[in-house]
Formats: C-alpha cells, sequence, structure tokens
C-alpha cells in the first residue's frame, strides 16, 4: 500500500518523458431539427487559425492538434453560431465532436454571423444553466459527482449531512426531475430516501455525460411533474472508430467502461462500478458499512439519415450492515457514545433500483418526431429490532418492504413552421406500488403500531404543447406553453381542467451583449407514491378519503444579463414561488416540505392537502468558461424559504439557508497541469429542537432510540454558518496508445469543523445500560451528543483511457 501511494506521489511531482502523435476532431455539422448536413461551414478552434470547412455532407476534420482542452465554435449563415467548450483532444485516437447548429429566425440578408459563446434557449431565456462533462470531472471536492458539482450554480445547496440532496432555491428535495437522453429517471443517488430524493453518493457515471442543462424555472412544457427544478442530462454517443476503455480509481470505488462501435450503424457505452466504501468505513471504526454497485449502458443505432434509436439503462444495488464492533474499536468516550447511538437508531437496508427506455427519432422535413417508452423500478427494504437482537421477534419495530414500478410512453412532435418552432405531444404512465409496513412508533400522544400491506394501481395522463419565435428582428424572444396532467387514482385528481399548466418567457436584447429576461408559469407535482398508497389498519386507503391532490407551486422570475468578451457572463435573476395543496401530515402536523433530508422514507402516514408555502430571493452569477486557460464561477443565492406550520403561520423551512456562497476558479498550466479550487459558505438552515420531556420515557425511547422533535417549535433553533475550502490538483499524461490522469482531491483542506444539531441519547451505565431519572421512574436520564461536520479528506485518484 505504501510503496503504490507512494509511486502516485512521485508521479504527481515528476513528469513523465513521452513522445505522443498529434490529435485530431472530426465529425459532422448538421440543422438539429432535421438532421440535414450543412456543407461549407466553418470550424475553428477558439482563438487559432487552426479549423475546417464542413464538405458536401457537413463532414470536418481538424489535424495536427496538441492532446489538451479546446473551445470549438462553429458557424453558418442562416444559422445561430454555436461554441462547444472543453473538447478533449487525446493521442491515441480521433476526438468525435458532431455539432448541431439551429436556424436563425432572422431573414437571411440580416444575419450577422458572430460568435455566441452562451447559446439562447427560446423555450427557457431565463433560469437555464450549463455545465460540461471536463467541469464535473474536475469540480474540486466533487469526487467525480454530478450532484456535487451542480452545487457550484445559483440556486443549489445541500443538506449538511452526508448526502446529495439537490435543494433548488429553497424547494424540498423531491421537487426535481431528471431525464437522461430524453428518458426519465426518478432516481439518481444511491441510498436514495423513498417518498424524497438525495442519497451519499451519484449513481450516473460521468464518463457517459456530454453535457448537463439545468433549469431552476421556466420549465419547457414537454417536461412535467417538477416544482424546482429539471435536469436534462445528454450522454455521450458511442467511439465510431474503435473500442476505448476508461479504468477509474477513486475517492470511493472502482469502475470501468467501455465504448466502442458494433458494425457500421451500431455504438455503445457500457460502464460498471463498485465501492470499497465499506472497506475503508470498517478500517476507521465507522458503525456502518454501506456498498453501492452500478450499472449504465447506452446503444445508438442509426438505421438511416432520417431515423435513429436511442436505448438507455441505469441500474444500482446497494446494501447496509451495522459494524457493531465499532462500539469495542472506539477510541474515546465520545467516539464510544457515538457509534453507540447511531448502531441504535439506523436499521439494516437494502435497496435496488433500475432504468431502461428507448428513445426512437424520426426527423421529417421541418422537425422530427419522438416516441420515448421506459420502464424503471424501486425496491427498498429496512428491518430494525430493539438493541438489534434479532433472535426474539418481540424485538422487532420496524419490517419495511415496498416497490415502486412505472412504465412510461410519450410521444412528442417538434417542427419549424415559419418563424414559429412548435412542440407538442401527450404522455401516459402506469403505475404500480407496493407495500408491506410493520412499524412500533411512539410520539407525543402514544405508543402505536402501524401494521398494513397495501398494493394500488393507476394511471396517468397528459399533454402538452408549446410555441416560440422571435419578433423585432431576432431583438425580443417569445414563447407560450401549456400542459395539464391528470390520473384516476381518485375524483380529485381526474379533471384536466384542474391541472392547467400554462406558463410564459420572454427575452429582450436591450443591446448585443445585454438582455432583459423573465418568466412566468404554474407547475403541478403529484405526491410521492408513499402518500397515495398509504393505509391504515384496517385496510382504507385512507389519503384517498383525504382528496390528498396535486402540488402546485406558481413561479414568476426575471432579470438581466451580460455577455463579456473572453467567454464571460454576469447575471442577476430575482424569483418567487409560491406553493399550494402542499401534503401536511395529521401524525405530526408539519408540512412534508420539511422533510425529505434524512435515510428512511417520507410521507407514509395520514396527510392532507393544506400545506402552503412560499420561496423567493436573488442570485448573481458570473461566470467565465475556460479562455486562455483560465475558468471560473461565483454565484451568490439570498434565499428566503417559508412554509406554514399548524397554526397556519409561516415559518422558515428546513431549506432556508438565507445566503449561498460558491467560488470555484481554476487554472490550466503547461505539460498538463490543473489547480482548482472551491470555497463553498452556507447559511445555517434551521432545526426544530427535542421534546425532551415526552422522549426520555422509557416506553417511548426503547421504541424510538432518540429524541422526538418538539414540532410546537417548528425550526425554532438555527445550524450556524458553514464554509468549506475544497482544492484539486490534476495531471495528464498523453501517449501514443493511451493516457493517465492523476489527481489529488482534498476536500475542507483547512479542517474547518462546525457544531451542529446535537443529538439526543440516554446516559449510560459501565454495563451500557440507560441510567433511570431517580426523580421518576418512568423515564431515563437524558444527555445531548455533539454533533460536528468537518473532516479533512484527501483523496487520491486515477484515471487510465486506452
Amino acid at each position: 500500500m505504501n510503496r503504490t501511494v507512494l509511486l502516485i506521489t512521485c508521479l504527481l511531482l515528476f513528469s513523465i518523458s513521452a513522445v505522443a502523435q498529434k490529435g485530431i476532431i472530426k465529425g459532422r455539422v448538421f440543422d438539429e431539427l432535421t438532421n440535414e448536413p450543412i456543407p461549407f461551414a466553418n470550424v475553428a478552434i477558439q482563438n487559432s487559425s487552426n479549423g475546417a470547412v464542413t464538405d458536401i455532407e457537413g463532414s470536418y476534420s481538424i489535424e495536427n492538434l496538441e492532446p489538451g482542452l479546446y473551445n470549438v465554435q462553429t458557424s453558418y449563415v442562416g444559422f445561430e453560431p454555436k461554441t462547444v467548450f472543453e473538447v478533449q483532444v487525446f493521442a491515441q485516437r480521433p476526438t468525435n465532436l458532431n455539432i448541431g447548429l439551429t436556424a436563425s429566425s432572422t431573414k437571411l440578408e440580416t444575419v450577422e454571423v458572430t460568435s455566441d459563446v452562451f447559446e439562447r434557449n427560446i423555450e427557457s431565456p431565463v433560469s437555464l444553466q450549463q455545465i460540461g462533462s471536463n467541469e464535473i470531472q474536475r469540480n474540486p471536492g466533487g469526487n467525480r459527482d454530478i450532484s456535487r458539482a451542480l452545487q457550484v450554480l445559483p440556486g443549489v445547496s445541500s443538506s449538511l449531512s452526508f448526502r446529495n440532496d439537490i435543494i433548488i432555491r429553497g424547494g424540498a428535495p423531491n421537487e426535481n426531475r431528471f431525464y437522461l437522453d430524453g428518458i426519465e429517471v426518478p432516481n439518481i443517488n444511491h441510498f436514495a430516501t423513498q417518498g424524497s430524493s438525495g442519497g451519499p453518493v451519484g449513481i450516473i457515471n460521468v464518463n457517459f455525460i456530454n453535457n448537463v442543462d439545468f433549469y431552476s424555472g421556466a420549465f419547457p412544457a414537454n417536461r412535467g411533474n417538477a416544482l424546482s427544478s429539471v435536469l436534462e442530462f445528454t450522454q455521450k454517443d458511442g467511439n465510431e472508430d474503435r473500442l476505448k476503455t476508461n479504468f477509474t480509481l477513486g475517492a470511493s470505488d472502482v469502475g470501468i467502461t467501455f465504448d466502442g462501435p458494433i458494425g457500421e450503424k451500431t455504438s455503445y457505452i457500457f460502464s460498471a462500478r463498485r465501492s470499497y466504501l465499506q472497506f475503508l468505513f470498517g478500517i476507521i471504526g465507522l458503525p456502518f458499512l454501506p456498498t453501492y454497485n452500478d450499472t449504465q449502458f447506452k446503444i445508438k443505432h442509426r438505421f438511416n439519415q432520417k431515423n435513429e434509436l436511442t436505448l438507455i439503462g441505469l441500474g444500482a444495488y446497494d446494501t447496509f450492515e451495522l459494524n457493531e464492533s465499532a462500539v469495542a474499536d472506539a477510541k474515546t468516550p465520545e467516539e464510544k457514545q457515538a457509534a453507540e447511538y447511531i448502531l441504535g437508531n439506523i436499521p439494516v437496508n437494502n435497496q435496488w433500483n433500475y432504468t431502461i427506455g428507448a428513445n426512437y427519432k424520426h426527423f421529417s422535413k421541418n422537425g422530427f418526431q419522438n416516441i420515448v417508452l421506459s420502464r424503471n423500478e424501486l425496491n427498498n427494504e429496512a428491518v430494525k429490532y430493539e438493541n438489534n437482537d434479532d433472535t426474539d421477534p418481540n424485538n422487532l419495530i420496524l419490517n419495511y418492504e415496498s416497490a415502486e414500478i412505472e412504465n412510461k410512453f410519450r410521444f412528442e412532435h417538434t417542427q419549424r413552421s415559419g418563424l414559429w418552432k412548435l412542440n407538442g405531444g401527450v404522455n401516459f404512465e402506469d403505475i404500480t406500488y407496493t407495500n408491506s409496513t410493520y412499524n412500533r412508533i411512539a410520539d407525543s400522544e402514544a405508543i402505536q403500531i402501524i401494521d398494513f400491506s397495501s398494493k394500488i394501481g393507476f394511471q396517468k395522463f397528459g399533454f402538452f404543447a408549446q410555441a416560440s419565435r422571435s419578433v423585432l428582428d431576432d431583438r425580443l424572444l417569445l414563447s407560450f406553453g401549456l400542459r395539464s396532467d391528470w390520473n384516476n387514482y381518485s375524483t380529485s385528481m381526474m379533471n384536466p381542467i384542474d391541472q392547467l399548466s400554462p406558463r410564459f418567457s420572454f427575452s429582450y436584447s436591450i443591446t448585443p451583449e445585454l438582455s432583459f429576461n423573465g418568466n412566468v408559469g404554474r407547475y403541478y407535482q403529484l405526491p410521492p407514491y408513499t402518500v397515495l398508497g398509504y393505509r391504515d389498519n384496517d385496510g382504507v386507503l385512507v389519503n384517498e378519503e383525504n382528496e390528498v391532490t396535486y402540488i402546485q407551486s406558481d413561479h414568476y422570475v426575471a432579470g438581466l444579463q451580460y455577455i463579456f468578451e473572453k467567454n464571460t457572463k454576469v447575471s442577476v435573476e430575482g424569483f418567487y414561488k409560491k406553493y399550494s395543496n402542499y401534503p401536511f401530515t395529521l401524525r405530526d402536523s408539519i408540512n412534508l416540505a420539511n422533510l425529505g433530508g434524512d435515510f428512511g422514507v417520507i410521507g407514509s402516514e395520514p396527510v392532507r392537502s393544506i400545506g402552503a408555502g412560499r420561496s423567493y430571493g436573488l442570485e448573481f452569477l458570473i461566470q467565465r468558461k475556460l479562455y486562455n486557460g483560465l475558468y471560473g464561477i461565483a454565484a451568490l443565492t439570498l434565499v428566503r424559504s417559508e412554509f406554514t406550520d399548524k397554526n397556519d403561520v409561516y415559518v422558515p423551512s428546513s431549506w432556508d439557508n438565507r445566503f449561498i456562497l460558491s467560488l470555484t476558479a481554476g487554472k490550466k498550466f503547461k505539460k498538463n497541469w490543473e489547480l482548482g479550487a472551491r470555497l463553498a459558505i452556507l447559511g445555517g438552515p434551521p432545526y426544530t429542537p427535542y421534546d425532551e420531556y415526552t422522549s426520555s420515557l422509557k416506553d417511548v425511547w426503547d421504541i424510538r432510540g432518540s429524541g422526538i422533535p418538539d414540532y410546537d417549535r417548528l425550526n425554532t433553533e438555527r445550524n450556524p454558518v458553514t464554509y468549506q475550502l475544497d482544492v484539486r490538483l490534476d495531471k495528464r499524461y498523453f501517449f501514443d496508445k493511451w493516457s493517465l490522469n492523476i489527481y489529488l482531491d482534498i476536500e475542507n483542506i483547512t479542517a474547518a469543523e462546525f457544531d451542529l444539531e446535537p443529538y439526543l441519547d440516554t446516559v449510560r451505565d459501565d454495563n451500557n445500560q440507560p441510567i433511570t431519572n431517580p426523580s421518576d421512574s418512568s423515564r431515563y436520564v437524558l444527555t445531548q451528543i455533539p454533533n460536528s461536520v468537518g473532516t479533512l479528506l484527501p483523496t487520491i485518484g486515477i484515471v487510465v483511457e486506452f
């Protein structure tokens, strides 16, 4: 082990001399709406005289390039110019780069060919950010995880625990939707919280990703069931020339990716990863041992120029075991107490999920049609016994098994008609949800046993349409959208008129560099299946009788954007989100919007659609794409997030960070060295203090093993402001037949520590038994355990491609 570390360190410190051949960028330029080739288009390397002109088939080739990253600019009269950032060139193989251009809506004779490095999206000219594959891979502290890389963008925060929750503009983690090549993927994280989202590690392999479009508002009408964000992941096509292999050894897993052709018309990418976290956690004595595995594939077949088929698959298998030896291995009394507390609370959890899908695309004279079919399934199991003793059935506290299955169909038509761009279609989903729950719970009212089995099946329907065009010589972009969603779960959600979702966006160019952008829209989201499938012990489908309905959110967004030279933009946006019909728990009398930032299951309880909320704030962004070796993003978000409590009074939500600051910058040096850093400062979110009086009751504590939140004081306490500085150093080596990337990533390089909301635990005697309160024999003596975050975490990673 020591020899390996020494070798890697030497490779980082000393350059390896190698004679590498020159690289090539080649591909095809085409009309992205019709797939017709664009001959005689200019394709050039930014800030270079090196370039090419496409032939009659739209093909081009740029040769004699040193291995490294390049920005590629493409332009042709009658089409919007386009810049593709950070195209990686290798020595051992050509880089395939196919570039789709959008036809300009202005008349041919008035077109001025310029380089607009930041594309305008006519449907969503506001609240849209884009991030590329290399930006994700080199993100300091990100561990090549897409969810973490998104945290550099404005409006994005995360929970303070060891999780990948994506919290957008003060909304709950379950308000986001994810699409992979146009196919919806409900879950993108291992160990996901059912009924919410998030988890400690992302499932999607960054080796597949070409770029990510992140919508925090102004959602296109063809994307439904989202309240806070839509993320569109565009995957790379497989290598068309020959087999390529990528081996990655990271902070927590090892993976391999194969990428190549299957004949002349078909390409594929396939990957598999397995974690070794369980070994690391065991070595350092943590009380839980997680293991995750995932696999991913993409197959693309081009029948001809007018027809193509994309197949994707994404799957994960996660297991979770308790490490009871962590108590004996603890080095201090504090570590021992923390290990005992965690072992007393965490259930044994197993989870697996997958998504498979097909996207058939047919190009016609003025547009294209998509037929999308997919199936996804999530299976979740959790078991917990008192004192983790499973030898006595009477010790059973929790036995949970659940499955969510969705079969989906979507037809979509997009076309250009004069100056209009039109999009419309329909969608259908068949849903099956099962749940078997045995759970002993204790709260301030009484000790209850929840014991039910549930199976529901219903169908979801939707239609959507969007029309967009420019006026005033392309200075004003207008887009109108409408969609509706309904289902036959209950009569309260069967009327499509009740879920009409109109939206309107505009962008006005005050000058060629300065634009004023805005959006107003209404969006709907179905409550989690855990809510819809909940039954009481008599088998009654409680929340159907409670007339649970779609959650509604109205968005109002406006802002300014200025484009500078040298690949730089500055923007400011104001936003206001108003929520209604949010599920409100009848057991705890709180909004479900306050839950979802922890492991477990959210929403499997009686609720009513009576909750309300609001979120509002300002976002500031300065972004510089790679230019002369420099890049960076500075994002500041000022936000307030509030939801109603049981007295119908607005109080801060669990996601009310107040402010979020992210500063990321990097520099590429000679000989393929790169240094990057990120400083994140996060306002402390609120939390609810414990009801220590009820928690201390023996009958309550023996079942829960943790404190009961005092929801009469919902979110009245607040965690401190936290900060973290991450640094990453990369060194690349390019050889004739392979390449090597070695990186050193240091999370929290300053070793900053912060005390968060403490845990509540019992005081124990020398035999590890809870001590009875001498003044009240029905209670235990309680104490608070400090809960600190902040660990310096260095990682050495290796990426080999051949």
